[in-house]
């Protein structure tokens, strides 16, 4: 008989999101002193996040001022998800050699949208062996990919190439993460059977409460054995802020989700 999990309240969810999150800096501008002040801001006085995660070039800062317990990600072929292996390659390149612990990757979602898929998987193929030993999130750009259909094929694409994780969204289009790309894609990971396959919702999860919406929805799919770093993670600049003030009992009044 199968158990339902059980409902997470704001405090649950706001310690899981903590030790569940990829702490974030992806600005155009961003310089040294802002992967500093990340870096600074990764280690809470309620214990420390997932990841921090960084543009390739400033992978050699991260990960000489943080802790090994925090690792350091970085994206490749971001944001555009362009069909551009080489680009790609460079920088997982760049992100190994500085000592980065794990490939942010866009795949290439109009490729995708226009019916290349098998140049879609020679990709993701390629990014994949490039990219071990480290830990490779394919982001799929759901909010652009819109339809149920082309969500589920960029996860189960993605998965039988051998990501660790499948991401929504880079943040960087007018529809990030919502709940029913993710429900599809959670879907898709429980179908794989791949029991180390792991989720990352990112882009506008700004409050413990919208995080609460998609922790819930990874128990309720894949079990609440699934709810730590190894196989979730929340991508969020701004989420750190809501998730102390929640933690230091400063939040106005736990907040129920309608997910």
């Amino acid at each position: 008989m199968t158990t339902t999990p059980a409902r997470l309240d704001l405090l649950q969810s706001a310690r899981l999101a903590l030790q569940c999150l990829d702490l974030t800096s992806l600005n155009d501008a961003d310089t040294a002193a802002d992967v500093t002040a990340l870096c600074e801001r990764a280690q809470t006085a309620f214990g420390p996040v997932a990841a921090v995660c960084v543009w390739p070039r400033f992978v050699s800062q991260a990960r000489s001022m943080l802790p090994p317990e925090i690792k350091v990600a970085a994206v490749a072929d971001f944001p555009e998800g362009a069909l551009d292996l080489a680009r790609a390659i460079a920088d997982i390149e760049t992100i190994a050699q500085a000592g980065g612990d794990e490939v942010d990757v866009v795949l290439p979602w109009r490729a995708l949208q226009a019916g290349q898929r098998s140049e879609v998987e020679e990709f993701l193929a390629e990014v994949r062996h490039a990219s071990r030993p480290l830990t490779l999130k394919v982001i799929i750009e759901s909010g652009e990919l819109a339809e149920s259909e082309l969500i589920a094929e960029a996860t189960r694409l993605s998965l039988a190439a051998g990501a660790d994780f499948v991401k929504t969204s880079t943040g960087k289009t007018p529809v990030s993460a919502t709940p029913e790309a993710a429900r599809v894609m959670l879907r898709e990971i429980a179908a794989s059977g791949m029991a180390s396959a792991g989720f990352k919702a990112s882009g506008g999860i700004r409050s413990v409460a919208d995080a609460q919406g998609y922790l819930q929805l990874a128990a309720d799919v894949l079990g609440a054995d699934a709810l730590q770093a190894r196989r979730f993670r929340f991508g969020a600049s701004g989420l750190l802020k809501d998730i102390e003030s929640v933690l230091s009992g400063q939040a106005s009044q736990a907040v129920t989700s309608a997910y």
